[in-house]
């Protein structure tokens, strides 16, 4: 698909991979609603965008993860730009690390990770499937076909949205819906070290799994990599190529890539045993 006049919404747009996604959108002729739960960081992405491109996008303040909020922006779309075309699931969170995690910090995990691309899904896609056009986009992670060390919540989160974004993919993608689901490893953003921020340990550790795996890509490199799979129409999209052979490793011998793991784990912990 080309994105060159499509109306688009990125969540998460106030900064990092959903801030790299609207500038990059908007450059290649798309029009942008830029949503984050901070409506300021959205409106300076905003204003970023329209300083290249005067009128190509709008900001709002949004917590995707609620049912009203996504209708909308949606309904903010169409009145500035017209129906929606593209949708960015990009908002995310890490969530807390640890067994001992609340009811209520799951619920938060899911309702963000999962829950906020299932309730815009539901939204869009029969509109799609109607008028024979549209373009989700998930933003999940290594961590969904991989596993995220230290980070119970987030490691389950990403494979549920791998999950869901394949579901859709062959659920509608003979319907004019198209699907993709970016899955990197680390990001030069504020949520990579959110972990290491924490102070909590096993935070801490999700943090140093992700950076000492693999190299840190800018959110621009990332950008580009997504555009370029919507163009081609491919679902799954690996900024980090490597993701690829860890993924086919885990496949081949399950038990072998679980205690690689582990090993993995015990060296970043400082034990040899």
């Amino acid at each position: 698909m080309k994105v060159d006049q499509k109306v688009a919404i990125v969540t998460g747009g106030g900064g990092g991979i959903g801030g790299a996604l609207a500038v990059k959108l908007a450059h290649e002729g798309a029009r942008v609603v830029v949503a984050d739960l901070d409506n300021e960081a959205a409106q300076a992405v905003a204003d970023e965008t329209n300083a290249a491109r005067s009128g190509a996008a709008i900001s709002a303040g949004a917590d995707v993860s609620d049912t009203a909020e996504i209708r909308r922006l949606i309904e903010l779309a169409k009145t500035e730009f017209g129906p929606v075309v593209l949708y960015f699931a990009n908002a995310g969170i890490t969530g807390a690390a640890g067994l001992d995690v609340s009811d209520a910090e799951w619920d938060r995990s899911l309702d963000v990770n999962v829950r906020a691309h299932i309730r815009a899904a539901q939204l869009l896609v029969p509109g799609w499937v109607e008028r024979g056009e549209g373009y989700f986009v998930s933003t999940a992670s290594a961590a969904g076909l991989l596993t995220q060390l230290g980070s119970a919540t987030y490691s389950v989160t990403k494979h549920a949205a791998v999950g869901f974004a394949e579901w859709l993919n062959i659920t509608y993608g003979d319907q004019g819906v198209r699907v993709s689901c970016l899955c990197p490893m680390g990001v030069n953003t504020k949520l990579l070290y959110a972990g290491e921020q924490s102070g909590d340990p096993l935070g801490d550790l999700a943090t140093r799994a992700v950076t000492a795996a693999g190299d840190v890509l800018e959110p621009a490199a990332v950008a580009d990599a997504v555009l370029a799979a919507i163009d081609e129409e491919r679902f799954l999209i690996l900024p980090h190529p490597e993701v690829l052979d860890m993924y086919r490793q885990k496949g081949i011998d399950y038990d072998r890539w679980l205690r690689g793991m582990r090993r993995y784990q015990r060296s970043l912990q400082g034990e040899t045993r």
